[in-house]
C-alpha cells in the first residue's frame, strides 16, 4: 500500500511537472504563433481542427472553446477525415492538426491530403522535425521534455500543453474581435451564465400580477390587495403616477402601532419614493439593488408607468444567484 504521504507526493509532482511543461511553451511563442493568429483571424471560413487519440480529445476541446468565444470551428477526427469526413472541408477554411509525434500513420496519411485542398494547414506537434511539421504552413511548438506519466508513456504533459497553446490562440483571438461579456452571452444562452449576461426585468414581470391602490383605499384592501396577488407588496397610484409603496412589512409595523384600522388609508402608512427599475434593466443589476437595500421587491416603472412588481423569488427561480 501505498502511504497517504507518498500520494500527496505523487500528485504534486505530476502537477509541478505539467505546470514546469507549460511555462516553458513561453520561449516557442515565435512568428509562426503570430502568423497563425493572424491566417485564423482574417479567414471568411472556419477553422478545423484534427488529432487522433488524445489530441483528438485536446482538439474536441478546442473547438469547443473557440466556437464558444466567436471563432466558428469544427472537429475532423484524423482518422474518419479519409473515410469521407474530408468532404466538411471547405476552400477557406483554415485546419489545425494535432499530434505529439507528428509522425504518427493516420497523420502522415492525412497531411498530403489536407495540402491537396490547397487549405492553410496549421501544426501542433511536439516535434518540429516530424512528417507533420515539414508538411505545414506553421508550426505551433507543444514539445515537452517528458511526461507526468512515472513511466513516460501516457500523455499528460504533452496533451496539457497542446491545451494551453489552444487557449493562448482563442484568448488571442477573443483579443482581436474585441470580444464581450454580450457577445459570450449569444453563445451560452442557457444556464446561470446566459441568464446573468441577457436575462431582463422585463422578461420575468410579462406575465405576473400588478397590485395597486389609490392613496384613499381603505388598509382594509390594501391588505386585501397584498394578499390576492401574492407579491407581498402593492404600489400606490395617484394620477396614473407611482407615489408609494405597501410593503407586507408596513402591514406588520402598523398592526404593531395602532389599535384600529378603520380610519386608516393607504397614504398613511405608504413609504414615499420607492426604488425603481425599468424593464429593460438586466436582472443581474436588479438583483445587485435589492441586496444593496435588503429588500426584496421592486417597482418596475418605464417613464414613470407602471409596469409591475419584481419579485427576489422570481430571480432565485431563474437559479441567477
Amino acid at each position: 500500500m501505498i502511504s497517504k504521504e507518498n500520494i500527496l507526493a505523487i500528485a504534486k509532482k505530476t502537477i509541478l511537472s505539467e505546470s514546469e511543461a507549460i511555462t516553458k511553451l513561453i520561449d516557442f511563442l515565435d512568428e509562426n504563433f503570430y502568423e497563425a493568429v493572424q491566417r485564423i483571424y482574417e479567414t471568411k471560413g472556419r477553422l478545423i481542427v484534427t488529432g487522433i487519440g488524445k489530441s483528438a480529445i485536446i482538439a474536441q476541446k478546442m473547438v469547443a472553446t473557440f466556437n464558444s468565444t466567436g471563432t466558428p470551428s469544427m472537429f475532423l477526427h484524423a482518422s474518419e477525415a479519409i473515410h469521407g469526413d474530408l468532404g466538411m472541408i471547405q476552400n477557406e477554411d483554415i485546419i489545425i492538426c494535432i499530434s505529439k509525434s507528428g509522425n504518427s500513420p493516420e497523420i502522415k496519411v492525412l497531411v498530403p491530403l489536407l495540402k491537396r485542398f490547397g487549405n492553410t494547414l496549421i501544426a501542433m506537434t511536439g516535434n518540429i522535425t516530424s512528417f507533420l511539421a515539414k508538411g505545414s504552413d506553421y508550426v505551433l511548438n507543444t514539445t515537452v521534455e517528458i511526461e507526468a506519466c512515472p513511466i513516460n508513456l501516457a500523455p499528460t504533459n504533452s496533451t496539457t500543453a497542446q491545451l494551453v497553446m489552444g487557449d493562448a490562440l482563442a484568448v488571442c483571438l477573443m483579443e482581436m474581435r474585441d470580444f464581450k461579456p454580450e457577445d459570450f452571452a449569444i453563445y451560452h444562452p442557457g444556464g446561470a451564465l446566459g441568464k446573468k449576461l441577457l436575462l431582463k426585468v422585463k422578461d420575468m414581470i410579462e406575465h405576473s400580477l400588478k397590485p395597486m391602490v389609490t392613496p384613499e383605499t381603505s388598509i382594509k384592501k390594501a391588505i386585501f390587495e397584498i394578499s390576492e396577488k401574492r407579491l407581498g407588496v402593492t404600489a400606490v397610484i395617484e394620477d396614473n403616477k407611482i407615489i408609494g409603496i405597501i410593503t407586507d412589512g408596513d402591514i406588520r409595523r402598523m398592526l404593531n402601532d395602532v389599535d384600529t384600522i378603520a380610519d386608516l388609508t393607504a397614504r398613511d402608512i405608504m413609504s414615499k419614493n420607492p426604488k425603481l427599475v425599468s424593464s429593460e434593466t438586466m436582472a443581474v443589476d436588479a438583483l445587485n439593488i435589492l441586496e444593496d437595500f435588503s429588500i426584496t421587491q421592486l417597482i418596475v416603472a418605464d417613464n414613470g408607468e407602471y409596469k409591475g412588481v419584481l419579485h427576489l423569488h422570481d430571480i432565485l427561480k431563474e437559479g441567477i444567484v
